[in-house]
């Protein structure tokens, strides 16, 4: 393990799809960083702005008012490159030519995967995780970094849609982003009275919804949303099958990336600020190949292989909220 004066420079970058919040963990780990006499350095645009060398030493002012805004000021992409061990020699030998001693990943699976192949072939550095994802998929903490905000983001566009539902008396399907999770979609469904929600841990009958919602009609329901995650189905896709079985006038909406942008909530923020400077003790302790987390409001370290499996806790939380949903639309 490395001791606190063996570790001189660290750097940091955002890596795969943006979230709320990443910005908020920038700005903590490079100030805690400072604070800690540490050299800190920015990398452009994650694994490939490591692979091209687009790195700048980062002070205290380069991270001035970027807490409350969305994205990264870093930038952020999906490197293919980085994937295969060429790739990855590239980034090493950028690592090594500016002297960094320890690496802050923030990034979600894809990032975390790439970053515990680096901490295995980087033999001179640390190399420490930070989830950032809207998905909520890393194990090993409760919480990921824009999660929240992308629940806050979708409830509060299908409140207003639940405004036009009524008036209209409509049936809407509207598409949340979630891949093969059903993280946002059970939580936006839940929190903003859906009717019924379909997420990839659940195989969706269209007969039995068109049957509940004929059933719904005759009891005087006048009003209807259903929430799909975009892993299960597309929004366009139900609602047209809802049409076709009960001549019912549907409307569909997919929010799409609007769930990623914007100002981070203050969960985001606080969570990220924390995740931030963990990583930084972290690394001056000599910790590696690990992702920060948080379990119970407890700052946590987890290894990259752990972080990547799927969270049998986090899908026993799901399948019993989806249970509440389905019982209070009732």
């Amino acid at each position: 393990m490395a001791k606190k004066d063996e570790i001189k420079r660290i750097a940091v970058l955002t890596s795969g799809g943006d979230a709320a919040g990443m910005n908020a963990c920038i700005r903590s780990a490079v100030r805690c960083g400072i604070y800690n006499e540490l050299e800190v350095y920015g990398i452009t645009k994650g694994y490939q702005g490591l692979i091209d060398g687009d790195i700048e030493k980062l002070g205290l002012r380069s991270v001035s008012n970027i807490l409350t805004r969305g994205g990264t000021v870093l930038k952020t992409s999906r490197c293919m490159e980085f994937k295969n061990t060429k790739g990855r020699k590239k980034a090493i030998a950028t690592l090594n030519k500016h002297k960094i001693d320890g690496l802050i990943v923030i990034g979600g699976n894809g990032s975390f995967k790439g970053a515990f192949e680096l901490n295995r072939e980087w033999k001179k550095g640390f190399v420490v995780g930070i989830p950032g994802t809207i998905d909520n998929d890393i194990t090993g903490t409760d919480f990921t970094i824009g999660a929240d905000t992308a629940v806050n983001t979708a409830l509060d566009a299908i409140d207003k849609i639940r405004d036009t539902v009524h008036s209209m008396e409509r049936i809407f399907v509207v598409e949340v982003m979630g891949r093969e999770e059903g993280f946002i979609a059970i939580r936006v469904g839940l929190a903003g009275g859906a009717e019924d929600i379909l997420v990839p841990a659940t195989e969706y009958n269209i007969d039995d919804m068109c049957n509940d919602i004929r059933k719904g009609r005759k009891k005087g329901k006048i009003s209807w949303i259903i929430v799909v995650a975009e892993g299960t189905a597309s929004a366009p896709e139900v609602a047209k099958l809802i049409h076709q079985n009960t001549d019912f006038e549907v409307r569909s909406i997919t929010l799409g990336h609007i769930q990623r942008g914007g100002s981070p909530t203050a969960f985001d923020r606080i969570l990220a600020s924390r995740m931030g400077a963990a990583a930084v003790e972290a690394l001056i302790k000599g910790e590696s190949g690990k992702a920060v987390g948080i379990e119970s409001d407890r700052i946590v370290l987890s290894d990259f292989m752990i972080a990547c499996q799927h969270c049998k806790k986090k899908m026993s939380l799901d399948k019993e909220l989806y249970k509440l949903t389905r019982i209070l639309a009732t």
